[in-house]
């Protein structure tokens, strides 16, 4: 019995109106925004440049603790148990210098993490306040990012407004 009147009641909400909440979306291709700003392929450039440079200090100090790996085992069976241990303690501690640098330049917390906030920040947040600014000027209630829907599969060139934020922004 109890069944039979799930099943009714199911059955009469079915043909109830809905009053479904219609709002207006827009997208943006944010790799394509940041691709045409030329701002960020300068802050890119300055990122990459220093990372190379820090990269090189890296392979240097790596390169160190080879050769004093490579000499302390040539060396060892001319060495006493005191000079062994010595050497093997300047090659730990060289080891420790070079992820100790790894982690200063590109750790989580790294000053790589922090001149990359300090270029982008403020790029991205003048592409947020265009977005936001066109989206109240045009009435959308949503602005997704497209290059981060994976699911998605077809969009309407309408809702598209990439061209209108590079144009706010002030890139050609």
């Amino acid at each position: 019995m109890k069944k039979y009147l799930l099943i009714a009641i199911l059955s009469l909400t079915a043909f109830l109106p809905i009053n479904a909440q219609k709002f207006s979306v827009a997208y943006v291709d944010m790799q394509y925004i940041l691709k045409n700003l030329p701002q960020y392929e300068t802050a890119n450039e300055q990122l990459n440049m220093i990372s190379k440079r820090w990269q090189k200090d890296i392979d240097a100090a790596q390169n160190e603790v080879k050769v004093l790996t490579a000499n302390y085992q040539t060396e060892q069976i001319f060495l006493s148990e005191d000079m062994q241990q010595r050497r093997e303690e300047e090659i730990l501690a060289k080891e420790q210098e070079v992820l100790e640098l790894k982690r200063k330049y590109f750790g989580q917390d790294g000053e790589w993490y922090k001149k990359r906030e300090a270029l982008l920040k403020p790029i991205q947040d003048e592409i947020y306040n265009a977005i936001q600014d066109i989206a109240n000027e045009k009435g959308y209630d949503v602005v997704k990012d497209r290059s981060s829907e994976p699911s998605l599969i077809y969009m309407s060139g309408k809702l598209d407004i990439s061209d209108q934020v590079l144009q706010k922004l002030g890139a050609k």
